[in-house]
């Protein structure tokens, strides 16, 4: 990646400087508003410590969840300003606004070190609009808040696949580098699509084929084996003739996953076992059945011990391995035995030398829910869109741009 780092920012020097930094900080809450995994923000501290601690005025943006383009209190971003504060150990404001008046009046009111976070960047319509002009106009508006002398860095890795103002449209209008967070996490993918060492197994998980079928055909050519787990692979066992009982299906895609089956026979891998309930619920008694015997009344929401061991065998000699998605419906103790096993197999291959990437979203919160060690994979990328996008080959816009 051909661009300026926050290294370079450093050297030039931001001491009363307006930056613009654009972090994730799209995290879980309950529904008392408490932070249930603080990944991004832990994972965004190193890059907004290094500013402030050299003396920059920071004016930082983020999103929380998908407001409706005009402000909702349930996604404000007050507990991320509390927790990041914390975190810090530091007092960071939070605008009552966007880039409005409150916004204006702190940032012009920043001293050397200190943090603004603006509210919420999707309580405004323009920071996810297709038109080129409007969400030009809240990019412009947002460069006021650092002034003349100031620079953009990048650090919001979970949304650089998206096309939007305080990802996409700033970066042209100011200086612009990359954060840690973002240089990192380039670095890694190009690992795993450029010098990767083999065996190189992939495992992909979640619920539908339909959202990572790109990925699907992208890595099928690269990959040695591809195991396939969590509900998408009901549709998989369905194309084999095989009754899925009351499990999630895409009937859809059946015949694009016979498809898939008969070209990558050798590569893709399916679970043996299934671990079956009448319902979707955390006290359903479990069963474990064999994949050619799901009861017509049950449905699948865990893979089973067979399953892990074969998988786990596939994945004792990998070199490098990418997962994105977990295996079974995890959140529910008596059906999360199929993700933990895998990725206790996972931890294992890097333990003798392997290269592991975790993909984002669920399979980064199942590493933490289910008390694994996050040491033990080489690499937890904060954003699962953006990891999937690269590796199907796509341009991310939030990194071309910084290439310019």
């Amino acid at each position: 990646m051909a661009v300026k780092t926050l290294s370079d920012l450093l050297a030039e020097g931001v001491s009363g400087r307006g930056i613009l930094v654009r972090s994730d900080f799209n995290v879980p809450l309950n529904d008392d508003g408490q932070i249930t995994d603080p990944g991004r923000i832990i994972a965004s501290l190193p890059t907004l410590k290094a500013l402030s601690d050299a003396g920059a005025k920071l004016v930082v943006t983020a999103h929380l969840g998908r407001p409706k383009g005009e402000p909702d209190p349930k996604y404000s971003l007050a507990p991320v300003a509390r927790d990041l504060g914390e975190r810090l150990g530091r007092h960071v404001q939070l605008a009552g606004d966007v880039v409005g008046s409150d916004a204006l009046a702190r940032a012009e009111g920043l001293t050397d070190g200190d943090i603004l976070l603006l509210e919420n960047i999707r309580f405004d319509p323009r920071e996810t609009s297709k038109d080129d002009a409007e969400r030009e106009s809240l990019a412009k508006a947002l460069v006021e808040l650092v002034g003349d002398d100031g620079a953009f860095v990048s650090d919001g890795f979970g949304v650089v696949h998206r096309k939007q103002a305080s990802v996409f449209d700033v970066a042209k209008l100011l200086p612009h580098y990359a954060g840690t967070l973002v240089a990192t996490e380039v670095r890694v993918l190009e690992q795993l699509t450029e010098s990767t060492q083999r065996p190189y197994a992939v495992v992909l998980g979640g619920s539908k084929v339909s959202d990572k079928l790109a990925v699907i055909e992208n890595l099928a050519t690269k990959a040695d084996s591809l195991i396939i787990g969590g509900g998408m692979c009901f549709t998989f066992l369905a194309a084999q003739g095989l009754s899925v009982g009351s499990s999630l299906l895409e009937e859809g895609m059946v015949d694009t996953c016979r498809k898939l089956l008969d070209t990558y026979a050798d590569v893709l891998h399916l679970p043996v076992d299934i671990v079956v309930a009448e319902k979707f619920a955390a006290d359903s008694p479990p069963e474990t059945v064999s994949c050619d015997a799901i009861p017509d009344d049950k449905m699948g929401l865990d893979i089973g011990p067979e399953s892990v061991k074969r998988f786990a065998a596939l994945l004792s000699n990998a070199k490098t391995v990418f997962w994105n998605g977990p295996m079974g419906v995890f959140e529910f103790p008596a059906f999360s035995a199929g993700t933990k096993g895998v990725a206790e197999a996972i931890i294992a291959a890097t333990g003798k030398g392997g290269f592991s990437v975790v993909g984002g979203g669920d399979s980064a919160a199942a590493v933490r829910q289910l008390g694994l060690p996050e040491d033990g994979f080489s690499h937890i990328s904060t954003g699962g869109g953006a990891s999937l996008e690269y590796l199907e080959g796509k341009t991310l816009p939030g990194i071309s741009v910084l290439e310019s």
